[in-house]
């Protein structure tokens, strides 16, 4: 017995909805492991306990307050509540006692960084690149972009991944190279077009590097304000939801090995560069 095309249709909406909460929770228990470590480094460099009761007890009444509010279970939410307590202390409880420092893991200090690599504080930022970008024609800069982008999403699965952004105009813009780009996604692939673009992601060329090799992902880089988005708000955050949910191991190996190789040099160049402007 065949079900309803209706029936269907909605069922696999709901379940795409259900899978963008489910990105969700997964980055927004990333985003807690992360606090919790700076709240373990914070409270062992100034000597007071990793455990807290008087804290974990107020952090559970919170929780249960907001699940009455929205007409959740009580018991569930203090279960879930206690799961992330005991996360967050056995992450706490694995620090290494001379970690002091309350930032989370960070590159080598630019003194050492600097010996391992003295070629990277030579190597000019993207801005001084952006003359002689400027110089190349325009139809072969748009051509470049598409012969960038248009494999990572190639395969069926990013295809339908990206079904809920199809035919819509999508812009990239480099700001520190003075670049822009307007796409539309159809059936056929990915396709520069000349019209507005109807929402557009801007940042620098670090960072939507960055984003292309996973090394960071796009909530945290629109939280940091290192990517924007400007137009039609509505496309620009469904944009954001599926950028996450691409399938990074469709891309060719050799492609993800050198996105994040470059994605790595431009950001350790990037610092070191940084360095030397500060040391000056």
């Amino acid at each position: 017995m065949h079900a309803d095309p209706l029936n269907q249709w909605m069922l696999s909406g709901t379940r795409h909805a259900i899978d963008w909460v489910d990105d969700g929770m997964v980055r927004l228990l990333f985003r807690r492991q992360q606090l919790a470590s700076i709240a373990g480094r914070i409270k062992r460099h100034a000597g007071i306990p990793q455990s807290d009761p008087d804290r974990e007890s107020g952090v559970q009444r919170r929780a249960r307050h907001l699940a009455l509010r929205r007409g959740l279970s009580t018991d569930s939410v203090a279960r879930l509540m206690a799961l992330l307590i005991e996360e967050a202390h056995r992450q706490q409880s694995a620090m290494k006692p001379d970690s002091s420092h309350f930032a989370g893991p960070s590159m080598p200090s630019s003194p050492e960084r600097d010996r391992r690599f003295p070629l990277w504080r030579l190597l000019p930022p993207p801005q001084r690149w952006r003359p002689l970008v400027s110089r190349l024609p325009t139809p072969l800069q748009q051509a470049l972009a598409l012969r960038l982008l248009a494999p990572a999403i190639a395969s069926s699965q990013a295809m339908q991944t990206l079904q809920p952004i199809r035919g819509r105009r999508l812009g990239i813009r480099v700001d520190d190279l003075g670049l822009e780009w307007v796409f539309e996604l159809h059936e056929r692939g990915l396709q520069l077009s000349r019209a507005p673009a109807e929402a557009t992601v801007s940042g620098s060329f670090t960072d939507l590097l960055r984003l292309a090799s996973r090394l960071e992902d796009a909530d945290t880089l629109f939280f940091q304000r290192k990517l924007t988005l400007t137009g039609d708000t509505e496309l620009g955050l469904t944009l954001r939801n599926l950028l996450d949910r691409l399938p990074w191991e469709s891309l060719p190996l050799g492609q993800r090995i050198l996105l994040q190789r470059g994605a790595r040099l431009a950001c350790r160049a990037r610092q070191a560069y940084r360095d030397a402007q500060g040391a000056a």
